[in-house]
């Protein structure tokens, strides 16, 4: 049976990428800009981009304003679901290197990074992952400024890091395909680290990935995802996940911030969007698709989710696509 997160996954695009590999020696600090910044160079059209790090030999700090620097060890994966700027340090305090133009820099991927004061080693890679604004949100939604996962403790941990290490060798081969491979582990190590985030934090989160863990909200959304097009009624689905509905409809707003309704539909626009983008399916049959009787009716809600009729925003998304 296809759950939340995977069933959100498989539909909605993911891109992602390692574009920094570092080996640093101490003392050495390296600033990274705001995601948002930075998104153009990245992944262009990109509407969302979300920067992390692995951690795979040595130790160091992660540093974000206002907040006390974040100790991390080899293994630990970091991800920046707001996007903001950080530093990168082998101790609190270090001045930041002068680096060269951002768009030089990010010409060859993965970049090679060496430098620093020859004491101990660390080394890191650094990735993002790009993807609809729509879909971030949905995501990251109360996820804090900095969230830290220790792949080491998991059982793909072990695999990824030689995964990674392999392919960022592999992409300084001649072979073709070293970067296709790290793009593919780039989305694979995003996601893992989300996974372990899910199962390794108490009650008091609050947002998406807190409401896929929740017993009672989380077999809500995995029928929601398995069946969007069907007209699901509060009492139905309070029925298909074991509660009365006053329970799940507060439990369903306390964790995921909207009533279960309303989820629907956001959801609903997700798939509508992602199949107007990326199919020519007429617009009758991605209406029918989604759960709408009528053009008219999918049209209205598609127009207050996006700003714009479903033709006319498929119209632009066209237009403005990345040149492949």
């Amino acid at each position: 049976m296809m759950d939340a997160l995977s069933e959100t996954l498989r539909v909605v695009r993911l891109v992602g990428a390692i574009f920094i590999n570092a080996r640093f020696t101490a003392p050495w600090c390296y600033q990274s800009p705001a995601a948002g910044s930075v998104a153009p160079l990245l992944e262009p059209g990109a509407e969302k981009v979300v920067i992390f790090h692995l951690i795979t030999e040595g130790e160091c700090y992660a540093e974000l304003a206002n907040a006390p620097p974040l100790r991390l060890v080899a293994g630990d994966a970091i991800v920046f679901p707001q996007g903001d700027a950080h530093r990168m340090s082998s101790a609190p305090g270090v001045a930041p290197a002068a680096g060269g133009r951002l768009a030089e820099m990010l010409s060859r991927r993965p970049r090679q990074l060496a430098y620093g004061g020859g004491g101990p080693t660390t080394r890191l890679v650094c990735g993002y992952l790009a993807c609809d604004d729509r879909l971030a949100r949905l995501l990251l939604a109360g996820l804090p400024p900095l969230l830290r996962v220790n792949v080491r403790g998991s059982d793909a941990g072990a695999w990824l890091e030689a995964s990674v290490r392999y392919a960022l060798a592999e992409a300084r081969s001649p072979r073709p395909g070293g970067a296709g491979v790290l793009a593919k582990l780039a989305e694979v190590l995003f996601i893992e680290v989300l996974r372990l985030y899910m199962n390794s934090h108490g009650e008091e989160r609050t947002g998406w990935l807190a409401g896929v863990s929740d017993r009672i909200v989380g077999a809500a959304l995995n029928s929601l995802h398995q069946q969007p097009a069907h007209a699901w009624t509060l009492d139905e689905l309070a029925r298909s996940a074991g509660t009365s509905r006053s329970v799940l409809a507060e439990r369903f707003q306390h964790l995921v911030g909207s009533s279960p309704i309303q989820y629907l539909t956001q959801w609903r626009m997700l798939l509508a969007a992602n199949l107007l983008r990326r199919s020519n399916a007429p617009l009758a049959r991605i209406a029918e698709d989604v759960g709408y009787q009528t053009d008219t009716a999918f049209s209205r809600a598609f127009r207050r989710e996006y700003g714009s009729p479903p033709a006319a925003w498929r119209r632009h998304q066209a237009a403005h696509a990345p040149v492949q």
